[in-house]
């Protein structure tokens, strides 16, 4: 019993021996890789080094990649162990994400993010119960930018009158129809469908009666003299000149407001002719957010810097650096973003938005080759057998 006795005095001993020699005042060093698109660089450095600057118990080591929010799915899912602990993505990725078990669920603080945001932004970043991500934006939709020296008010509620009105001045009105994004207007508008049954596979409904009205629609638009597509640039470049309105979001606000000056307006998207009768189009409703990757080593640091990104002094520096609307209500409610022209146009088009969190990946590629096939004026098919093919795509 006093060897036994000895033996544990000697241990204990040792080891205050060795916590004394423990050097004291250490810092312990934490890497972290953030992904956000090349437009955010800038904004992301000045957020990571107040992140830093406030948090100094430890010594962040933060490396800043550029992954856009369009591409952070296919990224990610291309090698999980490569992905970065914190990203930004569009809602609309967060089911294949979630499935493919690469997102950390939000577990610190998750009261509070959940009160401080949207209703609908928190919607959009949970799946089954779990919070998965967290909002940065609530402005990750469409609406119509114009020129009010060529459109009047009340010109821009019909799409057929902006037409009318733009030839007759030698006018454009632009649109990416070959975008999946922006073509769902149409059928969404018509109350198409786009959702998942309960094995969380794809369905979608754009091939019914209504479906093919919308797509002769989207084909009379295309084939009108006054109509133009093309990419953001196309867009920016030609407004105030050649065109006289487009479809876009947010972050073109700041090059169309230039371009047009005094000239600058926007509001909700028009109503189009489905069949005969004038039809609110419709768009989708969608947010940013930022998630962790389920590879993280250090989890409750990357909440943390998530969780920092996207507050509500970020969201406000956001708006100001980038004019997104945020989703934190404090920050959304402020005097300035209700001043905002794009996201009280927004704003106004949300009441016909459909969420977008349901749209699976494998949606957008047969979208785009039917309103390619638009634009190029291919109508080899009819409009019922090219979105029966879509549709089946789709669904497959």
């Amino acid at each position: 019993m006093k060897k036994l006795l000895i033996i544990v005095l000697v241990l204990a001993m040792l080891a205050a021996m060795v916590a004394g020699c423990t050097p004291t005042g250490t810092t312990a060093t934490v890497t972290l890789k953030v992904w956000g698109s090349q437009e955010d660089q800038a904004m992301l450095q000045q957020m990571i080094d107040a992140f830093k600057a406030k948090n100094t118990s430890k010594n962040y080591v933060i490396t800043l990649g550029v992954v856009s929010e369009a591409d952070a799915r296919a990224k990610v899912l291309e090698d999980p162990q490569a992905a970065a602990d914190v990203f930004q993505f569009a809602n609309d990725q967060i089911s294949d994400l979630v499935n493919a078990g690469a997102l950390y669920e939000v577990t610190r603080n998750k009261d509070a993010i959940i009160k401080a945001n949207m209703a609908g932004s928190i919607e959009a970043s949970t799946m089954g119960g779990k919070l998965y991500a967290y909002p940065s934006t609530a402005d990750n939709g469409y609406f119509m930018y114009y020129d009010k020296s060529v459109f009047t008010e009340e010109d821009v509620k019909s799409l057929d009158k902006m037409l009318e009105v733009a030839q007759a001045k030698n006018k454009k009105v632009f649109m990416d129809v070959s975008n999946g994004w922006y073509i769902a207007s149409f059928f969404l508008g018509a109350g198409g469908k786009l959702s998942l049954d309960s094995n969380g596979k794809q369905t979608c409904d754009f091939n019914n009666d209504k479906g093919i009205k919308a797509g002769e629609a989207i084909k009379a638009f295309t084939a009108h003299p006054a109509f133009l597509t093309g990419d953001d640039a196309v867009l920016t470049g030609g407004i105030g000149t050649t065109i006289a309105a487009g479809v876009s979001g947010t972050w073109n606000a700041e090059a169309i407001s230039g371009k047009l000056g005094a000239n600058y307006a926007a509001t909700k998207l028009p109503t189009f002719n489905l069949g005969g009768t004038q039809t609110q189009m419709s768009s989708f409703a969608g947010f940013k957010l930022v998630g962790i990757s389920s590879q993280t080593k250090a989890p409750v640091d990357a909440m943390m810097l998530a969780e920092w990104l996207t507050n509500e002094e970020n969201q406000i520096l956001r708006f100001k650096t980038r004019q997104m609307g945020p989703s934190n209500i404090k920050a959304a409610n402020s005097a300035e973003v209700k001043a905002n022209i794009a996201l009280a146009a927004l704003a106004a088009q949300n009441q016909f938005a459909v969420s977008q969190k349901e749209v699976l990946g494998n949606y957008w590629g047969p979208a785009e080759a039917f309103g390619t096939a638009m634009e190029a004026k291919d109508y080899s098919k009819s409009i019922k057998e090219m979105l029966d093919a879509m549709v089946a795509q789709i669904i497959a």
